[in-house]
C-alpha cells in the first residue's frame, strides 16, 4: 500500500470508523441499516483501492465512479440515522465522508480533464 496515497488512506481510516459505527448499530438492534452502511461505507475504500491497479485511465475513473456512487449511498444511510430519532448518530462521520468526498470528486474531475 502507498502510504502517501491519500484517498487511500483516508478511505481506510474512514472503512474502520464505518465498522465500529455499524457495530454501534447493531448493539441496538439497528440491523437493517447498519447492513446497508457497513457494505456502502466499506465499499468506497475497496473501489479506491481496486483503482490503484487499474488496466487503463479508463478502468481507474470506472472505478473511482464507483466508490463517488458508494460515498453517496453512505452518505443517504447516515443522513437517515441522523434525522431518526430512535438511532445513535455520529457527527464526526459526515464530515469525514464529505472529506473523502471532495477528495475523490477532485481526483475524477483532474482524471477526466487530462
Amino acid at each position: 500500500m502507498d502510504t502517501k496515497n491519500i484517498v487511500v488512506l483516508k478511505s481506510i481510516e474512514f472503512a474502520i470508523e464505518i465498522i465500529t459505527y455499524c457495530e454501534s448499530l447493531e448493539q441496538k438492534r439497528k440491523y437493517v441499516i447498519a447492513n446497508q452502511l457497513l457494505k456502502s461505507g466499506t465499499s468506497i475504500g475497496a473501489n479506491i483501492h481496486e483503482a490503484q491497479n487499474a488496466e487503463s485511465k479508463a478502468d481507474f475513473i470506472h472505478k473511482m465512479k464507483i466508490a463517488a456512487k458508494e460515498l453517496e449511498e453512505t452518505k443517504y444511510w447516515l443522513i437517515l440515522c441522523e434525522k431518526a430519532t430512535t438511532y445513535p448518530y455520529n457527527s464526526d462521520l459526515k464530515s469525514k465522508v464529505n472529506e473523502l468526498g471532495l477528495i475523490l470528486y477532485k481526483i475524477l474531475s483532474s482524471s477526466k480533464a487530462k
